[in-house]
Parts: C-alpha cells; structure tokens; sequence
C-alpha cells in the first residue's frame, strides 16, 4: 500500500439524507457485440460511468468510468480520499507531485468507483421515496401503504384526518378541500403521523421499561435529518416521528435501544447484550432501519 495513502469512508446511514447528487450517472449501458464483431468496436460502444463533482478541478479515468474529483492542496501528511453525496475529493500535502496522486488514485481505484456507485445508487432511492403531496398520493404507516384522500366535507372530530380500512387498503381521510396546497396536505398528514408516532412509541417504551428494568420519564418528538433517538440518564427519551413509516418490529428496536442506554450509557458488548435480552434479532432489524430508506418530506 502507499505509504501516503489514508482512506476516509463516509457512512451514510438509512437516517440520513443527503444531498442530492446531480451529476452521478453510474448506470453503464452495455449493447451486445454481434458475432465476430471486433473487441475494438465493442468498447467504442460501451458509455463510461460518470462520476463529476461541481467542482471539479481534475479528472482521471478509473477502472471503467471517468471521475472529474475536487483537488485540494494543504498542510497534511498524507495523501486522503473521501466519497461524499457531491462525489469524490482528493487531498494532498503541498509537496506531494502530481503523478504521485494519479498513481494514488489507480491503486485505489476500485474501491473509489464502489464508493461512488454506493453514493449514487443511495441517491436514486432517496429520489424514489420523496413524497408527492395530492390527493391520492401513498405513504407508509407501519410499514404498509396508506392512501392519502381529501375529504372536505368531515372534520372527524376536530382531529383533522382518520385512518380507515376497506377495500383495497388503507386510506387516510383528510378534511381538507381538493384545491388544497400540497404543503397543507403535507402539514395535515404529518400532524396525523406524529400523534400516531406518540401513541406507539408510548405503548412500546411502556412494553420494553419493566422488562429492561429501567423508567422512562419524558417521551419527546424528534425531527432529526440523522438521528432515530437518544436517551439522558435522567429518564428522557427522545424518538424520531418518522419512525412511524417502519414496521413495529424495527420501531421495537429503536425502542428497545434507548431504554437500554438507561442501563448502559454506551455501545459497549454489555449493552448489545441488554438489547439483545428484549430484541434478540436485533441485528438484522437495525440492518432493516438503515437499508429502507424512509420517505422524504421536503
């Protein structure tokens, strides 16, 4: 390995959202050669992926794809990538040349090109899950599909909107006229979720406290862009709303975390133990909780 090289990973967890990516095309389309066609003509018509970042100073071809990266000289001792939501960054010492960095760049170059597609295809979900505010559009609610249905004439009960069952699914009744802006739609849906997500996160933290042996004090509301929970030693939890869009089993966990960290302050192996007594498939609904992204509301 490069004695300069340092590597930085940027975690995207399924909590976060960020940036979007403009310029990543990673889709490689591939049109088959006919028989005996030259291997030559074959690349000619094979598209590079793309990776640009906006501002992009070089370029080098890696692997298979093309990569325009944002270059910056500073006082630093190695050589460092990062693979960010606006694509790849290269930082160098001031006295490293040049052809030091390109050769930096092919050593590490495919797992540079696995970042990147892993950053786009992450912004390609994103893309898929942000909502469309009108009448008719579909939301999950405890990992199921609710339709959103404007309906001018009810109030139901000074509440706003009420979730009814029948055929085909799920509909969320919301008293709010046709002509309504997408951003009421969304405030009136919202409010609805957030006090579901209140009702369900009490009843959970109330489920999981005896058995975990601890008490919980005060329950607060989260809107935090990277953040599912949190929990202080004097008993206050606080839990993302949006948590409302996954199955119980995944808000278990969530749950079932935070009351833990009333026991054990850290991520220590006795607290995944503590989790692990209440939640046992714990690991693989925390896979869960970062893999699916959640909608997004913006």
């Amino acid at each position: 390995m490069h004695p300069l090289l340092r590597f930085t990973l940027d975690l995207f967890e399924s909590n976060q959202a960020p940036a979007p990516v403009n310029n990543a095309q990673p889709a490689i389309e591939l049109i088959a050669a006919g028989a005996g066609e030259p291997a030559s003509r074959l690349q000619d018509l094979i598209a590079p992926a793309t990776f640009r970042h906006p501002r992009a100073n070089r370029e080098a071809r890696l692997a298979d794809a093309l990569v325009a990266y944002e270059f910056k000289r500073g006082k630093r001792r190695t050589i460092g990538f990062s693979v960010g939501p606006q694509g790849l960054v290269v930082r160098a010492p001031k006295w490293v040349p040049l052809y030091e960095v390109d050769a930096a760049l092919q050593e590490k170059s495919m797992w540079i090109i696995r970042k990147l597609g892993e950053t786009a295809e992450r912004h390609e979900r994103l893309v898929s899950q942000r909502i469309e505010w009108r009448d008719g559009t579909t939301i999950p609610f405890l990992g199921q599909p609710v339709t959103v249905v404007l309906d001018p004439r009810h109030g139901f009960g000074a509440a706003g909107a009420e979730l009814q069952t029948g055929t085909p699914g799920l509909t969320l009744q919301v008293a709010l006229p046709h002509a309504a802006t997408a951003e009421q739609i969304r405030d009136a849906v919202q409010a609805w979720l957030m006090r579901q997500a209140k009702r369900v996160f009490i009843e959970r933290l109330d489920h999981f406290a005896p058995q975990l042996q601890v008490q919980w004090r005060k329950l607060s509301l989260s809107n935090a862009a990277t953040r599912w929970g949190s929990a202080r030693v004097d008993g206050a939890i606080r839990l993302n709303w949006r948590l409302i869009h996954f199955r119980q089993p995944v808000i278990d966990y969530v749950v079932a975390h935070e009351l833990s960290h009333l026991r054990v302050m850290d991520h220590s192996p006795r607290f995944w133990d503590t989790v692990r007594s209440v939640v046992p498939d714990y690991a693989a609904l925390r896979g869960q909780l970062k893999d699916e992204a959640a909608p997004r509301w913006q």
